[in-house]
């Protein structure tokens, strides 16, 4: 990994050579990658710096996606300058008011998460880019496993044996063809995949869908509809009230002519895989990149989950969990927190 001195000097070689050199830098908050943000101020105009080091982190899948998304009208931050071997983009700084940051706030939640879900009916008008990655079968399971390559051990305090394993990757092989890419062939999205109130910026100023601010969408694929509803209303950061939730799932459902039944039984399972691997995601993040924080978010995982798992399909997997970790122990701090 290059020394932090080095990526201090080559940040200032790259603002030097976009013209914002003499910028005031002021450090804004990151998330769970190697990325870093600068907010910067020249002569009272703002800016973003993004600082992805290579090789942990790549910028071109992320400004592949903002070109897409700046090309059908919606709000993802412009490109002002870029330098993708080195991991510097300058980007237009969408502004402070987060939906997190709203809602605490006290901001009307119910008219935020409706602007919300109709974005996502805008967007799912649109194909996604040919060539875009897909969210097929054997990624969903390979993802669900980090439940078993990281939590699970956490909490046993040994490697899941391989037959757990198996067992675990044939539950999701027969869940998977449901939701995976080739269960929606004339329906596959754009899937932002962290989308929820975390890296949703709201600007009233702009018109309809453009309203959103969009960040953090540089793992995008192309996928099921449900996926990004799930992210938004099982929000692993913040509690969303469960009639809220319905309403607006409701609300997508009506607005995109989907049929009721199978759409909410492909959002259980995504929900299900989703929580499932963001479980074992803040699991790494403790254990192997010493951020103990993220377990502050693992009782709120467990409801989620268990909530996808009271839909009939799940019922295999439910049976499943509920033996490899009793009910009693969800909530609790895993061994040597």
């Amino acid at each position: 990994m290059m020394p932090m001195s080095d990526r201090a000097s080559l940040s200032r070689d790259f603002l030097q050579r976009a013209g914002w050199g003499d910028a005031a830098r002021s450090k804004l908050a990151g998330d769970a990658s190697f990325r870093k943000y600068e907010r910067l101020n020249r002569n009272g105009e703002p800016a973003v710096l993004m600082d992805a080091p290579p090789p942990q982190e790549d910028v071109r899948p992320f400004m592949r996606i903002a070109r897409h998304l700046e090309s059908l009208s919606y709000s993802a931050p412009r490109i002002l300058a870029e330098d993708a071997e080195r991991g510097f983009l300058l980007l237009e700084d969408l502004g402070d008011d987060l939906f997190a940051r709203l809602l605490k706030q006290g901001g009307e939640e119910r008219g935020l998460y409706e602007a919300t879900i109709d974005f996502l009916l805008d967007l799912h008008r649109h194909p996604a880019p040919a060539d875009l990655a897909p969210y097929d079968e054997t990624r969903l399971i390979d993802e669900a496993e980090l439940f078993t390559g990281w939590y699970l051990p956490a909490l046993t305090g040994h490697e899941t044996p391989d037959n757990i394993r198996q067992a675990f990757r044939f539950l999701f092989g027969i869940l998977a063809p449901e939701v995976g890419m080739d269960a929606v062939p004339d329906k596959r999205v754009l899937v932002l995949r962290d989308f929820h109130a975390e890296n949703l910026i709201w600007l009233p100023q702009r018109k309809g869908p453009a309203r959103l601010g969009l960040l953090d969408f540089q793992d995008a694929v192309a996928g099921h509809p449900a996926y990004d509803l799930v992210s938004l209303l099982e929000d692993a950061r913040r509690d969303v009230d469960p009639d809220l939730a319905e309403a607006m799932l409701q609300r997508y459902i009506a607005g995109s002519g989907v049929d009721d039944t199978a759409f909410r039984r492909a959002y259980a399972i995504l929900g299900a895989q989703r929580n499932i691997r963001i479980i074992g995601i803040f699991t790494r993040l403790w254990k192997r990149d010493g951020k103990p924080q993220y377990q502050a978010f693992m009782p709120r995982m467990w409801g989620l989950l268990e909530r996808d798992l009271a839909h009939p399909a799940l019922a295999d997997l439910r049976s499943w969990l509920d033996a490899m970790v009793p009910q009693e122990r969800r909530r609790q701090p895993l061994p040597g927190l």
